[in-house]
């Protein structure tokens, strides 16, 4: 049976990541330039450590779906990046990062990752402050911060309603620097395949050139993938159309384990779902919490003439408001953690309250902030996001409060990485949201980009160089070698047949069903009899889609309808999965929330007795179940204790 090493350093919490570094080999800079590392993904984790490892002298190739970098999905993160400087004094410190960290994760994180996430987080800021990244600063030059869910300190620090934007230029400008260097070569529209392995270690990959429909061959010594999260499984969700599980669920099926799949992030304040061919969902950032009020009528009857347009909100006196986040959780009010302002909205909306014409909408209001600061610095904090508000919904967000509700946004889960952030396949490595590590059953708050910066200019340069120490003897490897070869011909049948199934139905027919199917059965909220039901259908929809489906045009040119087929049919199995992995899971923690296991007043009731584990799964074959593997966490600092935000 295999067992689980995540390889976490003896000694003190405090003391595990100096230690590690001081003992981790290194690469002589004259060996560096004999090995090659393929980095798959150019958002904040995947820049970052591309331009980061050209930087330090290795010959980096770093590949992505879109025409440039500059398009990657992090641009969305808008909201701010954490990190534990204390500039307002206001007590914070890298003990307390780390802290409201495993406790927003639900304690199903592991502490020295954690730790030493939080520990990066302060080098980060000076980087990017180097780098020229625009913070927003204080009138006297201090950068400034403002609050985010979960923490009742200001950590996080934005550039406006920008913050991912900005970085990503940041690492987007150090990325170009080592191109022009000749440090790292960038083949964009490239849609990566399959990984290729040799005597069991990842040694390369296959891609699709995007353009041509040529299949392309790569080799190096080492493969990182820093590819982002699946949440395109529900159809409907924040991310980009483009963003998908195809490499690291190729890396599954190579042996890499899947740890925590079913764990999957609601963001509060997303713009409602409007129509039935609707294609993707915009968020509103978290950071409109700070100054926005979330509420809903309190009375039915406001609420059916909201809903019939009799009235305006702000006809409804302050009386008759339910700000329920301020009522149930005093101490947090408005900034409780996402999952926790997720389920308070659907509580509210599934009671008969919710405001929008569908009933699936609470109100974000900026009445007060507005009549208390001004409407010069509201505008100076949230200008660019009630603008984009505006523009989708038209409606001003500074006459009439923000409709907001519940969306897909983040994914917790992914391949399973050790302390090196190494996979179970020898020389794969997952970076950023693509691997499961650092935010349990829940992710704070502007801890994306923190992790995916984190991973890519600091912890993976450390830590690959122990692994890429025993390789300096390894000549470079030949393309056009046997497992290449075998790799490419699978990767071309699997197109030829999708390609030739000659069904009738479009592959968006066939995700929006997944999508409809997840949303409902392993979505905000699960059940044993829902999970039940999906685990039945699932095989058919699959089954269907290879059937049915049609994918006009050719292989060998550029086609987009080719391109999501080969996505949704590993979403298709990915879902599968993510159920399977919520079934065995009989606790709610987190954005996990099974229906059968609350508390008394609605929160999510953890079983640490059974479930303080990671589960992390492995690919059996085509027509075998996952295997499931534990691995035990240990709480040695931080005692689980049941979340409380009252």
């Amino acid at each position: 049976m295999m067992r689980l090493n995540a390889g976490i350093p003896e000694g003190p919490i405090a003391d595990k990541w100096t230690a590690y570094r001081s003992a981790a080999k290194l690469v002589n800079p004259n060996n560096k330039r004999k090995l090659d590392i393929i980095v798959v993904g150019t958002g904040l984790a995947g820049a970052s450590a591309a331009a980061t490892l050209g930087q330090l002298g290795y010959n980096v190739k770093v590949f992505c779906y879109q025409d440039t970098p500059r398009r990657a999905h992090s641009i969305a993160a808008q909201g701010g990046i954490n990190a534990a400087k204390n500039y307002p004094n206001d007590g914070d410190s890298v003990y307390r990062l780390f802290y409201d960290t495993i406790k927003g994760g639900d304690y199903r994180s592991r502490e020295a990752n954690v730790y030493r996430l939080a520990e990066v987080s302060n080098q980060i800021i000076d980087l990017c402050v180097a780098q020229g990244v625009p913070f927003a600063r204080e009138y006297g030059g201090l950068l400034t911060n403002r609050s985010f869910g979960g923490a009742q300190v200001s950590r996080t620090f934005y550039a406006r309603g920008q913050t991912g934007q900005q970085l990503l230029l940041g690492a987007y400008s150090a990325l170009s620097r080592q191109i022009d260097a000749g440090n790292v070569t960038l083949y964009n529209r490239r849609d990566v395949l399959d990984m290729v392995l040799v005597d069991g270690k990842a040694r390369g990959i296959i891609a699709r050139n995007l353009v041509t429909g040529a299949i392309e061959r790569f080799a190096a010594h080492a493969v990182v993938l820093a590819t982002g999260g699946y949440g395109n499984v529900f159809y409907l969700s924040t991310n980009a159309m483009g963003s998908n599980v195809s490499p690291a669920w190729s890396a599954y099926k190579k042996g890499a384990l899947f740890g925590n799949p079913s764990f999957t992030q609601i963001h509060p304040t997303c713009i409602p779902v409007h129509g039935e061919f609707q294609s993707k969902l915009t968020l509103m950032s978290e950071s409109l919490r700070n100054d926005g009020r979330i509420w809903v009528p309190a009375y039915k009857k406001d609420v059916d003439r909201l809903r019939s347009k009799e009235i305006k909100p702000s006809e409804i006196p302050d009386s008759d408001r339910d700000y329920y986040l301020e009522r149930r959780y005093p101490a947090f009010g408005n900034l409780v953690p996402r999952d926790v302002a997720s389920r308070a909205a659907k509580e509210r909306c599934d009671a008969g309250y919710g405001v929008s014409s569908t009933g699936f909408a609470v109100f974000l209001d900026f009445a007060d902030a507005i009549k208390r600061k001004g409407q010069g610095t509201i505008d100076a904090l949230y200008g660019n996001l009630f603008q984009m508000y505006e523009q989708i919904v038209a409606d001003s967000p500074y006459e009439t409060p923000m409709m907001i509700y519940p969306a897909v946004h983040y994914t917790m889960g992914g391949l399973w990485v050790d302390y090196e952030l190494m996979t179970t396949v020898p020389g794969l490595y997952a970076i950023g949201e693509c691997n499961f590590s650092d935010h349990g059953a829940n992710r704070l708050g502007a801890s994306a980009l923190m992790q995916g910066l984190a991973d890519g200019y600091f912890i993976l340069p450390a830590t690959i160089s122990n692994y890429l120490a025993a390789e300096i003897h390894t000549p470079r490897f030949d393309p056009d070698g046997s497992e290449f070869t075998l790799a490419a011909e699978k990767v071309r049948e699997r197109l030829v047949r999708l390609k030739n199934t000659g069904g009738k139905q479009s592959v968006d027919h066939y995700h929006r069903q997944l999508g409809r199917l997840m949303w409902e059965n392993c979505g905000m909220a699960r059940s044993q009899p829902g999970l039940e039901e999906a685990l039945e259908r699932l095989p058919l929809l699959r089954e269907e889609f290879h059937a049915n489906v049609c994918i006009p045009g050719s292989l060998d040119e550029y086609n987009p309808e080719l391109e999501k087929a080969w996505r949704v049919a590993d979403f298709l199995e990915l879902g599968e999965l993510m159920v399977r992995d919520a079934l065995q899971r009989r606790e709610s923690c987190g954005g996990h929330f099974r229906e059968e296991y609350q508390t008394p007043d609605g929160e999510a009731l953890r079983n640490d007795e059974d479930f303080t584990f990671v589960g992390a799964w492995e690919y059996k074959g085509k027509s075998c179940a996952a295997e499931l593997h534990r691995e035990d966490l240990n709480f040695e600092v931080v005692k689980p204790s049941q979340r409380s935000y009252k």
